[in-house]
């Protein structure tokens, strides 16, 4: 059964604002997919655009997907990659990791991507940190469409970045009017993010700003568009295990957060988030703590 979920704005930093789509009060997770931000399509000329100094992250993997724009990244491994609109940036935080995201000051006209968590299994968020720049990603044509696999797998393509969790992330170029079917894995859950322009399913139009969350059990996805538009499918296996989210953490417990903040707090450029070099703003300190307990919460949000 699908369910329309509106996102709703949050300013990232002084210069950005990103429409939140998940989690949702009514769809905490998408598979593994616990977290995505759509922002733009934004005309940055004269503006700074993206500016978020360096920040720490555990229990998670942070996808950049850019269709329009430039963003440096750097991290506390030493990473200095600039991410470019069709190219992959994966980082993977484990136990923990800082990095920094900057439009750069000699930058394009405008910007407009995405922004996606992937929580990490119980086995791999205590692992160590990496990252992953991949510029090659499986693509090919189905009728009008182009399908990109940024990551995981789909049909018989499966993009090289490294995953602990069955899944998968595509974008869906559309350049004219068509109705396109996509064989799915029945044992997936998925969700359709429309980028720009628009897309119908099941005589339920979605256009930017919105998630279609599209169950679980499906073997195909018949979508139609009227004109060009740009989709985003996200699917995997139903994520079991209760999670703590909050700020830039991703935790098992009230403890896990509470340590992870203590340590970024009072070692910032040390203890296990180490330093995000060549980027000079200082870094962000984490918001308070709320007066409650954090308590675990599965994918259908129910506590535990």
């Amino acid at each position: 059964m699908s369910l329309l979920l509106p996102g709703h704005d949050v300013p990232l930093g002084r210069w950005t604002t990103v429409r939140r789509l998940l989690p949702h009060r009514d769809r905490r997770m998408i598979g593994a997919w616990c977290f995505v931000d759509h922002f733009g399509p934004d005309d940055v000329r004269g503006r700074p655009g993206m500016q978020v100094p360096p920040h720490p992250h555990t229990g998670l993997q942070t996808v950049t997907w850019l269709v329009e724009g430039l963003i440096e990244h750097r991290d506390s491994l030493g990473s200095h990659q600039f991410v470019t609109p069709g190219q992959l940036n994966l980082m993977t935080s484990g136990h923990g990791i800082a990095h920094s995201e900057y439009t750069p000051p000699d930058h394009p006209d405008g910007m407009h991507g995405l922004q996606l968590w992937i929580a990490l299994p119980s086995g791999a968020a205590a692992g160590p940190a990496r990252f992953e720049h991949h510029a090659g990603l499986p693509s090919y044509r189905d009728g009008t469409a182009t399908v990109t696999v940024v990551i995981g797998s789909l049909g018989p393509h499966t993009s090289p970045a490294g995953v602990h969790s069955a899944l998968v992330g595509a974008e869906i170029l559309h350049t004219a009017p068509t109705t396109q079917t996509i064989n799915l894995t029945p044992s997936y859950e998925y969700g359709l993010v429309v980028m720009s322009g628009s897309a119908s399913v099941g005589g339920v139009e979605i256009v930017p700003g919105e998630l279609l969350y599209l169950g679980e059990g499906e073997s195909t996805l018949e979508l139609t568009v009227d004109g060009p538009a740009r989709l985003f499918l996200l699917g995997g296996e139903p994520f079991d295990e209760p999670l703590v989210m909050w700020w830039n953490f991703v935790g098992r417990s009230h403890e896990d957060i509470v340590e992870a903040r203590t340590q970024w707090m009072n070692g910032r450029g040390a203890s296990r988030f180490g330093f995000v070099a060549g980027c000079e703003a200082d870094p962000l300190p984490a918001p308070e703590l709320p007066t409650v307990r954090l308590k675990p919460r599965d994918r259908h949000g129910r506590t535990h």
